[in-house]
């Protein structure tokens, strides 16, 4: 019950999705970095961020109702916006076909460690928020 209530909440919700891509996307760097030295090996990408820009500039995008008396806005949901791993397959960087730069991958390791990081922090703030009002609220 406390986890609907919690993830009913817009914030939340795209806080936690965005964590769900970095963790992902932690995966698929680890994976390629794993294999770097793997003959035919196809480095991997996980998107979210372009994939959520496109559904906010969209027309489609659309306000999320929790009450029967909000006014509806748009016509989609940003919050359906999932994480995807792609599989880069149509470049090489050497000769036996593996298409893994280490020295990209570690850049993308430490731009995702720090993007996980600041969803932390976003999170904290917002459960800050809700323990806040929980605790004004006790007090009435």
């Amino acid at each position: 019950m406390i986890s609907n209530f919690l993830f009913s909440n817009a914030n939340l919700a795209y806080i936690k999705t965005a964590m769900d891509a970095s963790m992902m996307r932690q995966d698929a760097i680890s994976n390629n970095i794993a294999n770097v030295n793997t003959p035919g090996y196809k480095k991997q990408e996980v998107t979210f961020e372009d994939e959520l820009a496109r559904a906010l500039e969209s027309k489609g995008f659309r306000g999320r109702m929790t009450n029967e008396k909000h006014v509806m806005i748009g016509s989609g949901f940003a919050g359906t916006v999932s994480p995807q791993v792609l599989t880069i397959d149509n470049t090489s960087m050497r000769n036996d076909k593996n298409n893994v730069d280490i020295d990209e991958e570690m850049s993308n390791l430490s731009k995702n460690t720090i993007m996980y990081r600041t969803y932390s922090t976003a999170l904290e703030n917002e459960l800050a928020k809700i323990s806040q009002a929980i605790s004004k609220a006790s007090k009435v």
